[in-house]
């Protein structure tokens, strides 16, 4: 390589120095760039990477190196919650697919039963209020025996029940009375809820009658009344209750509020 002659030949040494420099001052100047601020008390941003800055000397040379711990929490704490969640959903609609499926087993099976029974009788006029009784009875006898369902299965024993005669032609209405009477004697009978089971009852009745296209209205009232009668042989509280709890059964079925339920007398 030619050098012209008016060139300077800078020494080794010189030339270290000069690099030296350089390299100080621009490490220098990246270590005290502003670092975004926080208020006091205030965490850092969970997606922003927490670090700080050291200058070390390597060699005769200030070196500026920074250390970076991130947050890599956040993102596996909402997967793991995600997870948990989807699991018990999955867990609760499984359960819910089951007892409907148990609920409608019920239906079937007392639907079957009574009108099996009836026809075998050969007197659906005599024997529908017997068989009802019986049909009440066995249900709240097998909950008993089991310790639970009781409020689950009675709307579907009430509604097997209705169309259990409904099938053989028998008389929907006295049934419905009779059928809610002995479910809430027969919860009374076991220390059940029985404001909840008269609900359930005139829930199982009133939407029998509206599949089987009867007379939805008629059997809502003597429903409603049945309830009452029984709740009345309990005592006084179970009174209160079973109203207090049908009042928003009734709601929508027109004027059996007003004809099956007591009107509250003005002062």
């Amino acid at each position: 390589m030619l050098i012209s002659a008016n060139a300077r030949r800078i020494p080794a040494a010189e030339r270290s120095n000069v690099m030296t420099e350089h390299k100080h001052a621009a490490l220098k100047k990246e270590a005290v760039k502003p670092r975004p601020k926080t208020r006091t008390g205030e965490a850092p941003d969970s997606g922003a990477a927490i670090g700080s800055t050291t200058i070390h000397q390597e060699g005769g040379i200030e070196m500026a190196s920074e250390e970076t711990t991130g947050s890599g929490t956040t993102g596996a704490w909402s997967e793991s919650v995600g997870t948990a969640g989807t699991t018990v959903k999955e867990g609760v609609v499984s359960s819910l697919k089951g007892i409907n499926e148990i609920e409608a087993e019920i239906v079937s099976l007392v639907r079957n039963t009574v009108s099996n029974t009836l026809r075998a009788t050969g007197s659906v006029a005599g024997e529908a209020v017997t068989v009802t009784r019986d049909v009440v009875k066995g249900a709240i006898q097998a909950t008993e025996e089991v310790g639970t369902g009781l409020i689950l299965s009675t709307k579907s024993v009430a509604k097997g029940v209705i169309m259990g005669v409904s099938d053989v032609g028998g008389d929907v209405i006295s049934v419905a009375g009779q059928t809610v009477k002995g479910a809430v004697k027969g919860a009374a009978d076991v220390g059940a809820d029985v404001a909840m089971v008269a609900r359930r009852a005139v829930d199982g009745v009133i939407e029998a009658t509206k599949e089987i296209g009867g007379n939805a209205e008629e059997v809502a009232k003597v429903a409603v009344t049945g309830a009452i009668d029984a709740a009345a042989t309990i005592g006084n509280t179970a009174v209160k209750a079973v109203k207090d709890m049908l009042v928003g059964v009734v709601e929508g079925v027109k004027e059996v509020a007003n004809t099956a339920l007591p009107k509250v007398k003005s002062a």
